[in-house]
């Protein structure tokens, strides 16, 4: 099928007398007539339920459509974009073990990497997202286990060059996890390009109307985890803590990775999504592919528009011609990126401040990737700890805004930049 199917068919398939709709399995725990029948899902030799912090029906129906829609072979829903990261990581790394990451990533994942991770043990070199070859190969070490890097950079909208950073990692014996939340794979699908594992915050475009957090992490199946047995002895040798089983053995390439993502990492931290969470997420997968191009659409008229107002210092949008990601985005974005834009007003600070207090449509929020248009001034809210040279230096310098443009008329959302940016002085 081709993606637009997927989004809305894929995933679930009713029988005789079904509901349509993909049920809400609204229940913690299942039902089983014998010690035995419950005995052989804990042992993995039978497929069911049994306790929804592991797995529930509503949860493999939204998780399915995920990896078919990515052309993975297993995914499982997580209770955050960061869950989904953290545990994309943390199931292939342990203490002593070292990461390799493109700086160009969400200060969120960022802090989960550089600070959180590491105090669990686990370094990390960061790398610009134009490294050489060279200079990627040069970050990797004996005890490297991950590589990671975010298709399109939030906020700084720079695009990953997933070929060159795959070709990397697996000339290290290590796998590429790509988060792929602002392109989706209606915009690019990573696996394509070489990438092992993809994650989402499925909050964003996917979910699309701010109405529930999630996150996603989808497995290719690609990744030859036998073949690098010594780095990756969790899935290549016995799990004592559940009952001997060699993930790799029991499951295969297609299913070893989120088999044991989901038996040690969400068994023992229970980041799980609700049943009603993955039930709006599902609604809003299936409007996917047509809200992505209308996304698309509005980011690049605003792009444009802002690129030749006197009072814009510089814009950040890959599909404008010029950008310094413009070829990348060619490449790996040929349908478009996605409908966040950046830029810098001349006025510096002042002038950031008064435009974000004349918006009219846009409202100022932290969240990005919605339905409707909502833009941030990070030197004034999310970023206001710092001064203007450690914002600088942190690349959300204090005359930024960010504006992530929904599905509105764009001659709505055009008027209302332009009377904001009139109002500056």
């Amino acid at each position: 099928m081709k993606i637009s199917t997927t989004c809305v068919q894929g995933g679930y398939t009713p029988g005789n007398g079904e509901p349509r709709q993909i049920p809400i399995i609204q229940s913690t725990t299942f039902k089983y007539d014998t010690s035995e029948d419950m005995g052989k899902l804990f042992d993995l030799e039978a497929s069911g339920y049994f306790y929804t912090r592991l797995q529930n029906p509503t949860n493999d129906f939204v998780a399915a459509k995920i990896a078919q829609m990515e052309g993975g072979t297993a995914a499982m829903l997580t209770s955050s974009g960061q869950a989904a990261n953290f545990f994309a990581l943390f199931n292939i790394c342990q203490c002593g073990d070292h990461i390799v990451s493109s700086s160009s990533i969400y200060g969120g994942t960022y802090n989960l990497i550089a600070v959180t991770m590491k105090r669990m043990g686990i370094d990390v070199t960061f790398v610009p997202p134009t490294a050489t070859e060279e200079e990627l190969n040069a970050a990797f070490k004996e005890n490297t286990k991950a590589m990671f890097g975010e298709t399109i950079a939030n906020p700084a909208l720079t695009v990953l060059d997933i070929e060159k950073f795959a070709k990397a990692a697996h000339a290290h014996g290590v796998p590429l996890v790509v988060d792929n939340t602002f392109a989706t794979p209606v915009n690019c699908r990573p696996f394509e390009w070489g990438a092992d594992i993809v994650t989402h915050s499925t909050t964003k475009y996917m979910d699309g109307h701010g109405a529930a957090v999630g996150g996603a992490i989808v497995d290719s199946g690609k990744f030859d985890w036998k073949a690098h047995a010594d780095k990756y002895p969790g899935l290549c040798t016995p799990d004592e803590s559940y009952h001997g089983v060699t993930y790799v053995e029991r499951f295969g390439l297609e299913g070893a990775f989120i088999t044991k993502c989901t038996t040690q990492l969400m068994r023992d931290l229970g980041s799980i999504q609700s049943p009603q969470n993955a039930f709006i997420l599902n609604l809003g997968l299936e409007s996917l592919h047509v809200r992505m191009q209308r996304h698309c659409e509005n980011g690049l008229a605003v792009a444009e528009f802002l690129s030749g107002h006197p009072k814009v210092a510089y814009v950040n949008y890959c599909d404008l011609p010029g950008d310094a990601y413009h070829e990348l985005a060619k490449k790996y974005l040929p349908k478009g990126s996605c409908g966040v834009v950046s830029f810098g007003l001349k006025g510096g600070r002042a002038a950031a401040e008064a435009f974000m207090k004349e918006l009219k449509i846009a409202a100022i929020e932290t969240h990005v990737a919605d339905a409707r248009t909502c833009c941030l001034n990070p030197a004034t809210s999310t970023h206001r700890q710092m001064n203007d040279e450690q914002l600088k230096e942190a690349g959300v310098p204090a005359e930024l805004i960010r504006i992530s443009c929904g599905i509105e008329d764009k001659e709505d959302l055009i008027a209302d930049l332009a009377q904001a940016l009139t109002a500056c002085k």
